[in-house]
């Protein structure tokens, strides 16, 4: 493929696109099915003080990973780091049933980060590379109903398959989801004109390679409204526990399926009227997501809650990537794609450590780890709405001055 854009009315829904499309299910299906079901296999386990490291070391790894990832998206290929993102779930996968202590189980949760460190990073440069700019966010949209929508069945399935066969067969079938995705990726034609050949020396990082700073203004919006959702994903479980949700998938269904449904119309929203002004809007859909999760007693609420936050989500996610991709230079794009993961999982990891911490396994700290996020959702709309007014009145300057050389 050369390096030429892609014309503006181009179809981007071809077949290669739908095969990764595809591969983002299985992935996303893979690895969001042990969620719900970790923190109770933890306990069992006899590490049920350790519920927060969960997500928070699996975001760590994922964290650490980026930078790495991301050079190797601009130099070895989009394909080969997906590819290798998706083989470590198979890896992880069918070593959990193996590790059975506690100190193995979170050596497998720190090892398994490398999978979302790898694989979204270079999904949403190939995504990039395959659409014109006009039509960004709706390209990263599409491709993320994939993943939500693995995310939505995923956790259906893990806990069907616990309550009525065992953990193990849980994570055989994550492994066998994760495998399917490596052997769809491995039919995906590349995307990066002239790729070079793995070589050692591409893990040698510079300073100047850990962060593009491009994406400053993105990553800090990330971050902020990440830190809701590794707050979700560490409590969520035990709140529905707590209102006779047994199956606890059944949040993540409503959470994904709302999460689907906007990603629909959002990404096209973003390259009509601009990305800052679609996150001022989910950003506070995220507040009331979060107030409500605080206050939430029954199955309706939390349910509601659920939806209401992955309307949210599904906002924000596909147009901060198009934000970035926008900011950023073609050369440096999956760098710039790999430091907004970083602060994603920043977020995510300091959530699920934080609201653990305030939760201590007591119920009625809920109220004080769901409303903290919303805190910070309130100050991500804040700094959107700042930014908003500075580049208006940066354009209105501009504008004057090119109509006083007019004159």
């Amino acid at each position: 493929m050369t390096s030429t854009s892609p014309a503006t009315n181009a179809p981007f829904f071809n077949f290669q696109f739908g095969l990764l499309f595809f591969s983002n299910f299985l992935f996303s299906a893979s690895f969001s099915m042990m969620i719900p079901e970790l923190p109770g296999y933890l306990t069992q386990l006899g590490g049920a003080e350790y519920k927060g490291l969960i997500i928070a070391l699996f975001t760590l790894m994922a964290g650490i990973s980026r930078p790495f990832s991301g050079k190797l998206t601009d130099t070895i290929g989009r394909v080969p780091v997906m590819i290798f993102g998706s083989i470590v779930c198979v890896v992880c996968s069918l070593l959990y049933p193996v590790l059975t202590t506690v100190s193995g189980f979170l050596f497998l949760r720190f090892f398994h980060g490398f999978s979302t460190g790898f694989k979204p990073t270079a999904t949403s440069a190939y995504g990039a590379d395959v659409v014109h700019e006009s039509r960004r966010g709706e390209a990263l949209g599409a491709l993320a109903i994939g993943y939500s929508l693995g995310s939505s069945v995923g956790p259906l399935a893990g806990s069907y398959l616990v309550m009525h066969y065992s953990f193990n067969v849980m994570f055989y079938v994550s492994a066998f989801f994760a495998l399917g995705s490596v052997l769809i990726l491995m039919n995906i034609k590349e995307t990066l004109p002239n790729p070079q050949k793995f070589s050692p020396r591409l893990l040698r990082i510079k300073k100047s390679e850990i962060f593009e700073k491009t994406a400053i203004q993105p990553a800090v919006i990330m971050l902020l409204l990440c830190f809701s959702i590794g707050c979700v994903l560490t409590l969520s479980p035990d709140l529905s526990e707590s209102v006779g949700v047994h199956n606890k998938g059944i949040f993540y269904a409503f959470y994904t399926v709302a999460s689907l449904l906007i990603r629909l119309v959002a990404g096209k929203s973003s390259d009509r009227y601009g990305r800052v002004r679609v996150l001022i809007y989910s950003s506070f859909t995220m507040v009331i997501a979060m107030t409500f999760l605080a206050f939430a007693h029954s199955v309706t609420m939390v349910m509601i809650s659920a939806s209401i936050l992955g309307i949210s989500v599904g906002m924000n996610g596909p147009t901060i990537m198009a934000w970035t991709v926008d900011r950023c230079k073609i050369v440096n794009r999956g760098r710039a794609v790999a430091s907004v993961y970083i602060a994603l999982e920043l977020g995510i990891g300091s959530g699920a450590i934080i609201s653990g911490w305030i939760y201590q396994n007591r119920l009625d700290n809920l109220v004080y780890a769901f409303l903290l996020p919303g805190l910070l959702a309130m100050m991500a709309m804040f700094f959107l709405l700042n930014w908003q007014k500075k580049e208006k009145k940066r354009l209105m300057t501009k504008a004057e001055a090119l109509f006083e050389l007019t004159e």
